[in-house]
């Protein structure tokens, strides 16, 4: 069968709505018809070459929909569920998954190359194999993808909502609550007020943070920042560090959170300088900051660093975990998204992302 998506042939060239081809579920596989897309920034760095990845790509690695059929084997979804799909699958086997670390899971080895573990692809164009983004590919209306990275959900949940539990929300929740440990009355700085940073400051709220202070240069996302749990905003470092300064009597912040669109030295050099004595500096970000503090900033006041993928969450349970409290009133999905665009609208949502107009935009796809 043929299916319409969003590819991108090389790094920086703009991506390009095409029909592509698509083989059958294999076995323990699934065809997916997505309803939803998120347009996260991971996606945005291998279209610009940020990051390594196997060209020509199906972008999308956030996406949410309905099973259409399963290949032999399959065990965790039926046809007709709705399922998100997490965009690092977990086998629940492994050496990671079997001690509760998900997030690492062997399977997911193949992210960067969009290959299935037998070296094979179910995109195909002109003759030419294509791998999904994650092995995923959530920017095509259809796609096969492994059972791994499906989690069903229940029915009642919205597919534009949904999608965005496949990576932005539990990694920047999970950069909080699980890879920083923050706990209540503690002073957390958040650089970064993005799709990912939105949900660092709720996972740092709901943890019972006393203060939640965010760095961002762009007033609408300090505005946005507010309504998820940000109890101070700034546009730059140097005023969040003195406010900190103040308002803990100089001990500094707990916990320093870096969850910016394209991680630099400066930031990181910014967040190991607000955290006091064995304070923690979480790395989120993806960008080519380096890690360069003199050894003393780290041994005097035994501060730690520590980096972050899918927010150390556990996907198989955190996902319908965050999906809960949603439902209950407790976590802000629906707020994340400032704007929904067609499929043919993908180069034009990233534009609005980069310009600072986004909190987080997603694709519906229209069938």
């Amino acid at each position: 069968m043929t299916t319409r998506a969003a590819i991108c042939r090389e790094p920086r060239r703009p991506w390009e709505i095409t029909d592509v081809e698509l083989d059958d579920p294999r076995a323990n596989e699934v065809r997916i018809r997505f309803h939803a897309a998120g347009l996260c920034h991971s996606d945005d760095h291998i279209q610009k070459g940020d990051a390594r990845m196997r060209f020509p790509v199906v972008g999308g690695h956030e996406g949410a929909g309905v099973v259409e059929a399963v290949g032999e084997g399959v065990t965790r979804v039926a046809v007709g569920d709705h399922v998100v799909c997490s965009f690092i699958p977990a086998c629940g086997a492994c050496r990671y998954c079997s001690t509760g670390r998900q997030n690492l899971c062997d399977a997911g080895k193949n992210a960067s190359t969009g290959e299935f573990p037998d070296g094979t692809f179910r995109f195909h164009l002109d003759g030419e194999d294509l791998g999904g983004l994650c092995v995923l590919g959530t920017f095509a209306e259809r796609a096969v993808v492994s059972e791994f990275s499906c989690i069903p959900i229940p029915e009642d949940i919205p597919f534009d909502v949904a999608a965005l539990v496949s990576c932005g929300v539990p990694t920047g929740w999970g950069s909080a609550v699980y890879a920083a440990g923050v706990r209540a009355g503690q002073t957390v700085v958040v650089y970064g007020a993005g799709g990912v940073g939105s949900n660092a400051v709720q996972g740092a709220r709901y943890a019972g943070a006393k203060n939640v202070v965010v760095v961002d240069p762009v007033p609408f996302k300090q505005d946005m920042a507010k309504v998820f749990g940000a109890t101070h905003t700034f546009a730059d470092a140097e005023a969040a560090h003195e406010f900190v300064v103040d308002t803990t009597w100089g001990e500094l912040a707990d916990h320093a959170i870096i969850t910016v669109g394209v991680l630099h030295d400066e930031v990181i050099a910014n967040a190991l300088k607000v955290v006091g004595k064995t304070g923690q500096v979480t790395i989120t970000a993806v960008g080519n900051g380096s890690l360069s503090a003199p050894a003393g900033m780290l041994i005097g006041y035994q501060r730690r660093v520590q980096g972050a993928i899918f927010g150390a969450c556990n996907p198989l349970f955190d996902v319908p975990r965050l999906l809960g409290l949603y439902r209950s009133g407790d976590l802000k999905l629906d707020e994340l998204i400032t704007r929904r665009y067609r499929l043919d609208q993908v180069n034009e949502g990233y534009q609005d992302m980069l310009d600072g107009k986004n909190v987080r935009g997603v694709i519906v796809h229209e069938h």
